[in-house]
């Protein structure tokens, strides 16, 4: 492990002095980096508070470093985490880059959904790699994201390790202790608990990772394996993947037979415990009964209007006013061909905010966040090799043409964080308003259900 601890400022990795000065860089290496005044490892315990929210306490750990490679596991040629492919940054002029500065050192950036896993640089070893168990995580590409907080969805539909079905309890909890054992190594990342752990994150360079499963794992009728999650660290979590399970329906599913009974029940014990709802891959009728049977907000991480572009995956306005009565937020989805519109069929940084402001005018700011749904990797390659499990073909069925894209330009992965607030900037909106949906609506339901 690097002796030194490095502190990266968001000036130097969210633009330079211009986003000019950033695309001449050749690589993260080229970033400049300072010493802080402690290279304590343990930085949230007696750690001297830095300037709130821009540097973070990156130390150049990499995954699993403490382990041998090629003799305690198998090593495989991982992708960059920065600059991986040529995606647009919004160029800025030096006022905005200023007022960035200050919204960055302001406000807490949370991402409401993120996969922050590395990938291979050859796609056709993923299936390989995610069933060795021993996934990468990307501490390099977030300490230049800009962001305090992640809400970390581990392997969702894709982790079949222990178990043939990714669900299969066996796997999420190996996901689960896997993915801890690696974070305790090091001192960029902490597991969040409480709220205060989130505030934690930003008056101190770190990042607070939530762990949140995008569905109720394989638990059959044992509700108290809820609390069993809630002891492991997760505070949100989906009813159901877009197959669906006993709880409630799921949005690829042709039948629409909305929540069950068990999953009311379980609705009700996430409630008690302190579990924040998902409600992203649910059906339709799922997603109206949940919101309507929990006695809290809730959660739409990571999703679009379906207004915009007719996808399964997408919300329709009635649930999105459904949402907004029960004071509950949406994240907006950037995961490759899904918030497209019938307007830019090329997705992109500009077909997300149009999802972005058609959502705001429809709810109001207030109900407003992103839950980017991007890892370190290629994407695209990964939607393909795992259409079956992630359920890409069902919710493409019934939709218009559309231009198939290598990756989302001006947010391909998590180190991209950053881009949304610049086009915040650049668009023209309050600092008051781009505090509430990078990370203010958030903390607001958090502090409601947590």
């Amino acid at each position: 492990m690097l002796q030194s601890c490095r502190e990266l400022t968001a000036l130097e990795v969210i633009g330079f002095h211009s986003a000019e000065e950033w695309l001449e860089a050749e690589d993260w290496k080229t970033l400049k980096l300072k010493a802080p005044p402690s290279s304590d490892r343990n930085l949230g315990r007696g750690h001297r508070d830095q300037k709130m929210g821009t540097n973070k306490k990156y130390d150049g750990y990499r995954s699993f470093q403490f382990l041998e490679p090629n003799v305690d596991y198998k090593q495989y040629s991982l992708v960059k985490q920065v600059r991986r492919v040529d995606s647009k940054i919004i160029p800025l002029s030096k006022t905005e880059e200023e007022r960035l500065q200050g919204l960055l050192e302001k406000y807490i950036l949370i991402s409401l959904h993120d996969h922050t896993k590395i990938y291979p640089d050859d796609p056709d070893l993923m299936r390989d790699y995610i069933r060795s168990g021993r996934i990468f995580i990307g501490y390099e590409g977030l300490a230049s994201s800009g962001l305090d907080v992640v809400f970390e969805a581990l392997h969702d539909g894709t982790g079949s390790i222990e178990a043939k079905d990714p669900w299969d309890w066996e796997n999420i909890v190996y996901q689960i202790g896997m993915y801890l054992a690696d974070v305790d190594k090091q001192s960029l990342v902490f597991l969040s608990k409480r709220v205060e752990d989130i505030e934690q994150a930003h008056r101190t360079g770190r990042i607070a990772s939530i762990l949140s499963i995008e569905a109720i794992p394989n638990i059959g009728s044992n509700l108290d394996k809820i609390d069993v999650m809630y002891g492991f660290g997760v505070r949100c979590m989906g009813v159901s993947y877009s197959h669906g399970n006993a709880f409630c329906s799921g949005l690829a599913e042709k039948n629409d037979n909305g929540v069950t009974d068990l999953g009311y029940n379980a609705i009700k014990r996430m409630s008690k415990l302190g579990i924040t709802v998902d409600l992203s891959h649910v059906s339709d009728k799922s997603r109206l009964e949940a919101i309507e049977a929990s006695a809290n907000p809730v959660f739409i991480t990571h999703a679009g209007a379906r207004a915009l572009w007719p996808s399964r995956r997408l919300v329709t306005d009635e649930a999105l006013h459904a949402l907004r009565e029960k004071h509950g937020v949406i994240g907006i989805e950037a995961a490759p061909h899904t918030t497209i519109t019938m307007n830019k069929k090329r997705h992109s940084l500009e077909s997300i905010m149009e999802h972005f402001q058609y959502i705001e005018k429809l709810m109001g700011i207030d109900h407003l966040a992103f839950g980017p749904d991007t890892n370190f990797g290629d994407h695209v390659g990964l939607h393909r090799r795992f259409a079956k499990e992630l359920s890409t073909s069902a919710t493409k069925e019934a939709m218009p043409p559309y231009e198939e894209v290598d990756y989302v330009d001006g947010l391909e992965n998590p180190s991209e964080y950053y881009n949304i607030v610049r086009w915040l900037v650049k668009n023209g909106y309050s600092d008051q308003n781009i505090g509430k949906v990078v990370g203010q609506n958030i903390m607001r339901v958090l502090k409601e259900t947590w």
